[in-house]
């Protein structure tokens, strides 16, 4: 069976109480790096001001199906031809649908064709096998190791990812670490704006 069609979309105020819902589910916040110490009303005060007041570098879209919000994606950087890239899908009984490598797709196009980047770049945990494969799946090349990390309360590592657009436009932007002499370049250092604790990636 072939997955659901994803359509992305801005997120807006009445979002909210969704995307604040999913922190119910505690073993989705722990796969997810959510905080698992918030009540409802402190994730629902969070989305309506992340919704109202987003962060200037960061574009975040809701990942749709059928009438559902299933997800979102997240594009962070301020430099104006590389874009990070996060996906999360929020409801834990539709994983293993191909809904995350759907939205991810339409991530990297909403990327190439609407922001016009030459490069959008991934990191995940080596011990998150689900989106190690996702992003292989996507096409995108390794580029290194970066940074140590946890999951599931497990130490592990990050890995890093990058592809290029079709056509792309003269940049000297480039993701950190991509296209340098070797796998043993400078690690990342990046942030992206969630709920505190602010989890590695969402």
């Amino acid at each position: 069976m072939s997955a659901p069609e994803i359509r992305l979309r801005p997120l807006g105020v009445a979002d909210a109480p969704v995307l604040a819902g999913w922190a119910k589910d505690r073993e989705f916040c722990r796969e997810a790096g959510w905080s698992t110490g918030l009540d409802q009303d402190a994730h629902l005060t969070f989305w309506q001001r992340h919704i109202t007041r987003p962060p200037a570098d960061l574009v975040r879209l809701g990942a749709v199906s059928g009438e559902d919000l299933v997800g979102y994606v997240d594009l962070h950087g301020s430099l104006p031809r590389l874009r990070e890239l996060g996906v999360l899908i929020g409801v834990r009984d539709r994983w293993g649908q191909g809904l995350g490598l759907q939205t991810a797709r339409a991530a990297l196009a909403h990327a190439f064709q609407v922001l016009h980047v030459d490069e959008v770049w991934a990191e995940t945990l080596d011990a998150n096998t689900r989106s190690v494969r996702l992003l292989r799946r996507l096409g995108m090349q390794e580029t290194g190791r970066g940074e140590a990390g946890r999951f599931l309360g497990q130490p592990t590592f990050y890995r890093r990812f990058t592809t290029e657009s079709p056509t792309p436009a003269q940049s000297a932007d480039r993701a950190p670490g991509a296209g340098d002499c070797c796998d043993r370049c400078r690690p990342l250092s990046t942030a992206v704006d969630c709920p505190p604790p602010t989890p590695p990636r969402r």
